[in-house]
């Protein structure tokens, strides 16, 4: 498979600039050095600038509901757990509307990559404050400031036991790439929050304000494998902010250990002589 392959006839309708088209690339390489092949990979969407991401990569993708991505991508997974299955969605559909499903997804550590387009906006709906702006950020609906304390995903994310927490930076393509191809090669529920600026919406967190504050976890020998040292790091927002894989662990996935699964996907399963009358009588 080459890049070209995963091109679609539609192209992004993102504003020139944004950075969702360095994530939208970096997910395109992962893909081409995994080799996994298109029919066995879907991408789930939600809604937000995010959420049209399955409709510019050619694979199978699903454009669901606002906040509802790591619902649709469970159950995609428990049906079919032979697929590569991809979430994506922004800080508003995920941290907001979707922060239930984020917190029991990482404790159940279903096998899915999640990736999160993190612009501390809503971009879409022209620019409110979303879950992780900053304290203070004026936008035409909040002319005095946000009030509330931003969401920490990576340090939500890793107390709720996901087993795999990083960050990246849409501006560093390799960078990125290299991410979500670790999340993929991970067997669990893997979240990546990637900076992604707003150039329409937020005029505040720019490639030039992360540039600024951005290193790499690697360069200071972080070590991934260590919960408290990946918490402490989690904290760091504001001069310096560290970026690459924060936490990693290894534990069973969701669904592993589930007889019904043992012997092939449940869609590979003939249900033309199942009765389910005695099962009906006791629920209802």
């Amino acid at each position: 498979m080459e890049l070209k392959d995963l091109n679609t006839k539609a192209r992004p309708t993102w504003c020139p600039g944004c950075g969702n088209f360095g994530i939208w690339n970096g997910l395109k390489r992962a893909l081409v050095e995994k080799g996994i092949p298109q029919e066995d990979t879907v991408i789930v969407g939600g809604v937000g600038c995010s959420g049209k991401i399955p409709h510019w990569v050619n694979t199978y993708g699903f454009h669901g509901l606002h906040g509802r991505t790591l619902p649709v991508a469970t159950g995609l997974k428990l049906s079919n757990h032979k697929l590569t299955v991809i979430a994506a969605g922004g800080d508003g559909d995920g941290y907001d509307e979707g922060m239930n499903h984020l917190i029991h997804c990482s404790r159940r550590n279903v096998d899915i990559t999640y990736i999160v387009h993190n612009n501390q906006v809503f971009g879409l709906t022209k620019g409110q404050t979303s879950p992780t702006s900053d304290p203070g950020f004026k936008t035409g609906t909040s002319p005095w400031g946000a009030r509330e304390q931003p969401i920490n995903p990576i340090a939500l994310a890793i107390s709720a036991r996901a087993s795999f927490v990083a960050r990246g930076f849409a501006a560093d393509l390799p960078g990125t790439a290299a991410l979500i191809k670790r999340a993929l090669d991970h067997k669990g529920f893997a979240i990546v929050d990637i900076l992604q600026p707003c150039v329409t919406f937020n005029h505040v967190n720019t490639y030039d304000w992360y540039n600024k504050r951005v290193y790499k976890l690697e360069d200071v020998n972080h070590d991934p494998t260590d919960k408290m040292a990946a918490l402490a790091k989690s904290l760091e927002w504001g001069d310096k902010i560290p970026t690459g894989v924060f936490y990693e662990e290894k534990r069973h996935s969701f669904g592993e250990d589930l007889p019904q699964l043992k012997k092939g996907t449940l869609v590979e399963k003939d249900i033309t002589n199942i009765k389910i009358d005695d099962l009906k009588k006791k629920l209802f």
